[in-house]
């Protein structure tokens, strides 16, 4: 399947660009949520693997899409587990997707607006940043956990045009999360793209109505 977007670059003013699974390849998070934590809840709590796996993946289900699922500080109260010393000893998987180095340069030379949003907590937000060095490519770095919504949450949206100024009609949004797309196309962001392979290591996932990129070569080039 080929995904020649063939966006109106002329027409885009700005780009929000989500961190985890669109920018970042999603294995280090998957990795450290589905093996590393597991192990450590089970050796911490005396459960086996299988137990651990179980309550560790219904916690994170009863709160998906929320504040609190994305935030350091509450897994580490619930699961009794130091959770920036556990991501730092995976550190070494934290990896840009292709292209995106290639993507940011060419929206910086045509001119746009790049703007990072990310429900990533700021201490995640911040590793990230040091060990990828992505940061002198964004004109702002937002973090949802700033302004105490998600970006699932309708109320993000107006809350985000507050403090950075974008017109919707004139905006692109590149995010993994479709619950997101969704919630930003209500909004009124007009241009949505979602990532077919957030994590490298799983099988693509199907577009499910929204354009969708195999990588960020997808997107160039930029006239």
């Amino acid at each position: 399947m080929t995904h020649d977007l063939r966006l109106p670059w002329p027409e885009i003013d700005t780009v929000l660009l989500d961190m985890d699974g669109t920018l970042l390849d999603l294995h280090f998070d998957n990795h450290f949520w589905r093996e590393l934590i597991p192990e450590r809840y089970a050796e911490r709590h005396g459960l086996s693997l299988d137990q651990a796996r179980v309550e560790i993946k219904a916690r994170t289900q009863a709160i998906e899409g929320t504040l609190e699922w994305y935030c350091l500080d509450y897994w580490t109260r619930e699961l009794a587990l130091d959770i920036m010393a556990l991501k730092r000893e995976i550190e070494g998987l934290i990896a840009v997707h292709p292209h995106v180095v290639e993507f940011l340069t060419a929206l910086r030379a045509a001119g746009k607006r790049i703007l990072l949003v990310t429900n990533a907590h700021q201490h995640s937000l911040a590793l990230k940043m040091e060990k990828t060095r992505l940061t002198r490519h964004f004109d702002a770095m937002i973090c949802a956990h700033d302004l105490g919504l998600a970006k699932e949450q309708p109320e993000f949206w107006p809350r985000l045009r507050e403090i950075e100024p974008f017109d919707p009609a004139t905006t692109l949004l590149v995010d993994d999360n479709l619950s997101i797309l969704r919630t930003a196309r209500d909004y009124g962001v007009r241009r949505l793209v979602s990532v077919l392979r957030p994590d490298s290591v799983d099988p693509p996932r199907t577009p499910d109505g929204f354009p969708a990129i195999h990588d960020f070569s997808d997107l160039l080039p930029i006239t």
